[in-house]
């Protein structure tokens, strides 16, 4: 909630820390489901469901960030595109309303069919809804073998091109990443990275593509990693590298970080606008020829996978900056896209959603607010101005 500043208070405001709850009530394997209280990280919950064999897969770029966090913003990751985003992953809620009521939503089931679902009203909401104090996850089961294929392009289309048959081939990777190729220079860079990847292929090359595989044994996961290097020689591929332990942990674990790695760049603001996986050309394409035209640059990642699409802008004058995000936050939106696949609006996006977003949309969305929220009292200022609650 960092990245857009949700989680910062208003002037006069107070800050709620659930750091203390953080105990993991339950795991029930049973129902492959953990019933966690919301400060609990994802690393306490992975070392809570390792035994198991059952494990919460969401996992956004830190694994420091809480299960409640995750709830707020509706967190995604690189994993989205095979066990979804929480929104999938949460099936039930404890939650505390402005008003003092205490509710539960869901359970420990897979489907409802009563009522409205409040659940996935709540998850989302970046707390201006409720206050999530319990929470049902989905767990599902841990594969003992896995593996990375990175495939440099020369051509950034023949990426792009690449992603949705990738997505149809039924190899059902877990990670489907691309990464450009001034972004890989600075993971490198900034995080030492060894890839075996020789000089000549990195100067001629302008996009990566990251396709991480798992399956239950050793012999389908190579059999998914020859099909897997094959399509990607057929794409269009300079060549593919399997990259196996600790190569594939470091290079997963430094585009985790890859949005540090860009303001140490120089970076001026980090967007994690999403589109139609077939638009992602388009947008990219257009976000960069916005930006030059600007005086500026966007660079950076995105998970290719589901079209969420996370870009460096570097652009120092306040004005153009803000008319380019504006910009791009519109060409996403005119592609079927939205401003945010996962950071959420927090203080710093709200401006553009107010500007860009159906007004009917908006307006029931206050009236919704209202509903749960009369005084106004929940994160004011985050997807409405304070004063208007």
């Amino acid at each position: 909630m960092r990245l857009v500043g949700a989680a910062r208070p208003c002037e006069d405001g107070l800050l709620i820390s659930f750091e203390r709850m953080n105990r993991v009530l339950e795991v029930d394997t049973a129902n492959q489901v953990a019933v966690v209280q919301p400060g609990v990280t994802l690393t306490e919950l992975d070392t809570a469901t390792a035994g198991s064999g059952l494990g919460y897969m969401v996992h956004p770029g830190e694994l420091s960030s809480s299960v409640g966090g995750n709830v707020g913003t509706n967190a995604g990751g690189m994993r989205a595109v095979k066990y979804g985003i929480a929104r999938h992953n949460v099936l039930g809620l404890q939650a505390v309303l402005p008003t003092g009521e205490i509710i539960r939503t869901g359970g420990k089931i897979a489907k409802v069919s009563t009522g409205y679902d409040l659940t996935q009203l709540i998850v989302g909401s970046e707390g201006t809804l409720a206050l999530a104090t319990e929470v049902i996850v989905k767990l599902h089961p841990r594969f003992d073998h896995s593996a990375s294929v990175l495939a440099p392009f020369a051509d950034f289309d023949q990426v792009m091109a690449a992603v949705p048959k990738i997505v149809a081939s039924g190899l059902a990777p877990y990670i489907l990443e691309y990464i450009d190729n001034l972004t890989m220079a600075a993971l490198v860079h900034t995080q030492n990275l060894e890839l075996g990847i020789p000089d000549q292929v990195r100067d001629s090359c302008q996009a990566y593509l990251l396709v991480a595989v798992e399956n239950r044994t050793a012999d389908r996961l190579l059999e998914d990693v020859e099909t897997a290097g094959e399509m990607l020689a057929e794409m269009g591929a300079i060549d593919a590298y399997v990259l196996e332990g600790s190569s594939a942990r470091k290079l997963i674990e430094a585009r985790e970080k890859a949005f540090w790695a860009a303001k140490a760049a120089g970076a001026d603001d980090i967007i994690d606008t999403v589109v139609p996986r077939a638009s992602m050309p388009k947008f990219l394409s257009a976000a960069r020829a916005l930006a030059a035209a600007a005086g500026g640059a966007a660079i950076g990642c995105g998970h290719a996978g589901d079209g969420n699409v996370h870009l460096a802008i570097i652009c120092k004058e306040p004005t153009k900056k803000k008319q380019l995000m504006t910009d791009i936050f519109s060409l996403a939106m005119e592609l079927g896209g939205a401003i945010s696949g996962e950071h959420g609006l927090g203080h710093a996006k709200t401006p553009y959603f107010l500007q860009l977003e159906d007004p009917a949309k908006i307006a029931l969305m206050r009236r919704i607010k209202q509903s749960f929220d009369p005084a106004g009292i929940l994160n004011p200022g985050i997807l409405f101005p304070a004063e208007t609650m």
